[in-house]
């Protein structure tokens, strides 16, 4: 329930940032934030397997020109490995509520 809630948040805040056309500096930048998400997550050997595809769909709308696409899906996976990201933090505590004592 929190992930979904998480992701809620970070995508409406990703989704309103601007309505002005995306540059290729645009999906560079957003990419890189979503890559730099994701190997964050791999280094707490949690990341999600969506994560990797909707990194795959930025770049496929990038190298066909579609940039506001491809900062969107960038968006998107960043905020994915974000919560993939939150989720393995939580459940390395949270675990502990659930042991009967």
């Amino acid at each position: 329930m929190r992930i979904s809630i998480l992701l809620s948040l970070i995508w409406l805040s990703a989704g309103t940032a601007s309505l002005q056309a995306a540059s290729e500096a645009d999906f560079t930048a957003a990419y890189s934030a979503a890559e730099a998400a994701n190997k964050e997550a791999g280094a707490i050997r949690n990341q999600w397997t969506t994560t990797a595809a909707t990194l795959a769909a930025a770049k496929k709308a990038a190298a066909e020109g579609n940039f506001d696409a491809a900062v969107a899906s960038s968006r998107e996976a960043e905020a994915l490995a974000r919560a993939s990201i939150f989720q393995a933090k939580s459940e390395k505590e949270l675990w502990k509520d659930m042991e009967i004592r």
